[in-house]
């Protein structure tokens, strides 16, 4: 047998050889690969100022894809999330866009909070074709074949909520924003329709994102004292700017404060008796009373903990995995082109409930409510949409021409 094993030609070395060979194959194929999975991109700023708000958007997403995973994941193969820290930089995200694109080979971004977050991510998700679904409530004038908007238009959320506090609060109202697209963006569309009502700008302000110094802002407020403020800053300010409001003795009776990137999230980390008695207009709020938003706010608590609360951001995050992953299963593939044609036309029984992706513009049908926030943290819906609103990026007062021309021009257009 020795003999038999030495010479290198024998064609029983040849043949011990190619078993072995084969049985290693196997055993790394089984035990030394990672398994196949589809990838996906997960875009939020867990440091800097926008960090607070958004990193619980990332466990959010988790969730979505943990179910879809322990369901059996997409055409057999799992769903495997690649986070990345955005920083609180626009610019860094993109890079980290490209990254996600080029080399870790993702088949959808979730992901951006800020419009410039988003805008600078667009660059790059159209420059490959690729595809980015955005979970924030944004200022509209915008539409792209490769990007779904999860989060409300204009129409859907900061007009009826400056139209029901003009109805219910008075005509005098004052703007305040955080100096960059979005608060420039809304403002502009909320004085078309409060003037056009007979509405009232008694001051107008704007402050960097991060801004703490509240005082002149706040002083200016006291003195002109108008029948609401609308809020659109973003970001940690919010805090300070609540606080400087209790410091000047200004309650939510006396100058109610009508807010729109102010949810459960943010109160929990402010402080909700901060806050008690203001306003905030989203699609979804956590206390919606519906069998559906109940058994996901448990299954969110069983998952991320009981004392954890959702928002509307965190339920847009939600539902676009939930509508990308249902698109991957109806095509049978995670390939772009397919699953982008069947994710323009999807619906789905949400949170907040039923939800439909319009496939002119690539934003969602939406319920509009507004709340007032409560001691609790928690908000008291106080008037809803009798039905899910159709998304209107672009006012239909202008054309898109206009709108557009009319972005370009304001001061924060850049940023």
């Amino acid at each position: 047998m020795q003999n038999l094993l030495r010479g290198k030609s024998n064609p029983l070395v040849v043949i011990l050889l190619a078993v072995a060979l084969l049985a290693g194959a196997l055993l790394y194929s089984q035990y030394g690969r990672a398994k196949p999975s589809i990838k996906i991109g997960v875009l939020h700023s867990l440091s800097g100022t926008m960090a607070s708000s958004e990193t619980p958007l990332v466990d959010a997403v988790r969730l979505a894809v943990e179910e879809e995973n322990q369901s059996g994941g997409l055409n057999g193969l799992a769903i495997e999330m690649i986070v990345a820290d955005c920083r609180s930089d626009a610019a860094y995200c993109a890079q980290q866009a490209e990254k996600l694109i080029t080399q870790d080979g993702v088949q959808a971004l979730f992901g951006c909070w800020t419009s410039a977050c988003r805008k600078a991510v667009k660059t790059i998700v159209e420059k490959h074709h690729h595809l980015l679904l955005y979970p924030l409530q944004y200022e509209g004038l915008e539409q792209s074949p490769d990007i779904i908007y999860t989060g409300a238009a204009p129409n859907q959320q900061i007009i009826p909520m400056a139209l029901w506090a003009l109805q219910q609060q008075g005509k005098r109202f004052y703007l305040i924003g955080s100096d960059y697209i979005f608060p420039h963006t809304a403002n502009l569309m909320v004085k078309d329709v409060l003037l056009a009502q007979g509405g009232q700008l008694i001051g107008e302000r704007y402050l960097p994102l991060g801004a703490s110094d509240m005082a002149a802002m706040v002083k200016e407020i006291a003195a002109q004292h108008p029948d609401f403020v609308l809020n659109t800053l973003n970001g940690d300010s919010n805090l300070h700017f609540f606080r400087a409001l209790r410091e000047a003795g200004l309650s939510a009776g006396q100058i109610p404060v009508f807010s729109t990137s102010i949810a459960e999230v943010e109160l929990a980390a402010m402080g909700a008796d901060l806050v008690a008695g203001h306003y905030a207009a989203w699609n979804y709020f956590q206390s919606v009373d519906s069998d559906e938003n109940k058994a996901f706010v448990a299954r969110f608590r069983q998952r991320f903990g009981k004392e954890r609360v959702l928002d509307d951001p965190m339920e847009a995050a939600y539902i676009g995995v939930k509508l990308w992953a249902d698109s991957v299963r109806n095509a049978g593939t995670a390939d772009l082109t397919p699953v982008k044609d069947i994710l323009a036309q999807q619906s789905m029984a949400a949170p907040q409930g039923i939800v439909a992706v319009d496939y002119n513009t690539g934003h969602l049908w939406k319920t509009v409510r507004i709340g007032r926030a409560r001691p609790d943290g928690q908000f008291d819906i106080v008037w809803q949409s009798e039905a899910a609103v159709h998304p209107a990026p672009f006012p239909f007062y202008r054309s898109r021409q206009e709108w557009l021309a009319e972005q370009q021009a304001l001061p924060g257009a850049a940023r």
